[in-house]
């Protein structure tokens, strides 16, 4: 089936299938873990946690979903994509709206472990589904739409929280989990009505011009075997922003509270201001990755994110309007650009296996990042610290980038 616009001409499924993922991204990960940065400064009062505690609460989310990447791939096979994708969504509201009732520690560290097992289920098939419903030259911009769902969740949660928390006083966290889960679980629905598992389902062929290599070409093992080399190249430089980026995701309210004496509300503001930046963050290195190279993208991105970092520890107003720019304009391009990469690299049969791959390495940078930047701030007194030492880890991520293979390259070097 083909959706017709007003002027008669079909518009290809595959951009429903982009808009679905668009609202899955929201819930999953915008509201299931972004929406935790607005949340703690409240619920750490009220629950009396620390910056060591705020940090494991974090950190547990990001194992919850390393945990969920190691079946993801197993799960898809055996589900399909469409009903792992929900069934995910359905353990992220659930969850969250348990947590709401929670009174101590350990139950919200459990809970929002589950959370990020539903959120891993949810988003490794569905950006796997990227390289099913686009080829090469539409799949950086497709992954780039979906992505911007997690800026719009911001958005809603910078806004949405603070107002909660004023009328309902130190307990307006509770009403927010609340709300979140409640969201989640509507989008659970959407998403198993309209999301479909691979073009064939609709009649139809991927959308776009340029396809991947052919899946069956004389050397296709060897070549196989350094694109995996490189699929762990791309691992490695997602576990450096899997590591950093959340700090910042976490802690940048807390920071604008405990540090530059920020109102939540006033903070909250600033946080809708990044989420409106990420909106145009995933189309746009999407599309400039489909252009220039997933290569050069990720240089000028990580680039971007250094100096984001070092102007958060740097003291001044200027410099702290300046980082939550540049921070919001390029947080998703990483997760678009490797979205499409792996594709680029594996092939569209392979995407779902691979981008799960490199989710392990994204997932254990998550899981270290919180927990060591909470520590840091606790001995320190402030974070920092912390940002300094992201704003470290990202620039050798730049270097990195610089060395990796472009995929026709990599065919080269193995047919040499």
């Amino acid at each position: 089936m083909r959706i017709l616009v007003s002027a008669g001409r079909p518009v290809h499924y595959g951009w429903v299938i982009c808009l679905t993922g668009c609202a899955v991204l929201f819930a999953c990960l915008g509201l299931g873990r972004f929406s935790l940065g607005m949340l703690l400064p409240s619920m750490g009062a009220s629950l009396h946690l620390d910056y060591a505690r705020m940090g494991l609460i974090s950190t547990g989310n990001f194992a919850g979903y390393m945990s969920a990447v190691l079946v993801a791939g197993t799960a898809t096979q055996s589900l399909g994509a469409r009903r792992a994708i929900a069934l995910g969504l359905a353990l992220v509201g659930g969850s969250m709206i348990l947590i709401a009732r929670c009174t101590s520690f350990v139950p919200v560290l459990v809970l929002y472990f589950a959370t990020g097992v539903g959120s891993g289920l949810a988003n490794v098939p569905l950006m796997g589904l990227v390289s099913h419903w686009f080829l090469r030259d539409t799949r950086g911009r497709a992954a780039g739409f979906m992505v911007s769902g997690n800026g719009l969740a911001i958005i809603f949660c910078g806004l949405f929280i603070p107002w909660v928390n004023q009328g309902s006083g130190g307990e307006g966290w509770r009403t927010g989990w609340l709300v979140l889960g409640g969201i989640s679980l509507a989008v659970t629905m959407l998403a198993a009505i309209l999301l479909r598992n691979h073009p064939r389902e609709k009649g139809l062929e991927p959308l776009g011009t340029g396809g991947g290599p052919p899946a069956s070409v004389p050397g296709a093992g060897k070549r196989a075997g350094v694109a995996r080399r490189d699929v762990v190249h791309l691992g490695v430089i997602y576990l450096l922003f899997g590591a950093t980026y959340v700090v910042y995701a976490t802690f940048i309210v807390t920071s604008m509270v405990d540090a530059h004496h920020f109102g939540e509300d006033v903070a909250g503001r600033f946080w809708a201001v990044v989420g409106g930046l990420s909106v145009f963050s995933g189309p746009l290195f999407g599309w400039l990755s489909d252009r220039l190279g997933r290569r050069l993208g990720m240089i000028a991105v990580f680039l971007l994110f250094t100096v984001a970092y070092v102007f958060a520890a740097l003291s001044g107003t200027g410099f702290l309007y300046g980082s939550i720019a540049l921070f919001g304009i390029v947080v998703w391009s990483i997760p678009t650009i490797m979205s499409a990469a792996v594709g680029d690299y594996m092939g569209p049969e392979q995407a779902v296996r691979a981008f799960g791959f490199i989710t392990l390495f994204f997932g254990a940078g998550q899981i270290v990042g919180p927990a060591v930047a909470g520590w840091l701030a606790e001995a320190t007194g402030d974070f920092n610290g912390p940002f300094l030492l992201c704003a470290a880890l990202t620039a050798c991520a730049a270097g990195l980038a610089a060395l990796l293979k472009k995929p026709a390259e990599a065919g080269r070097a193995m047919g040499s």
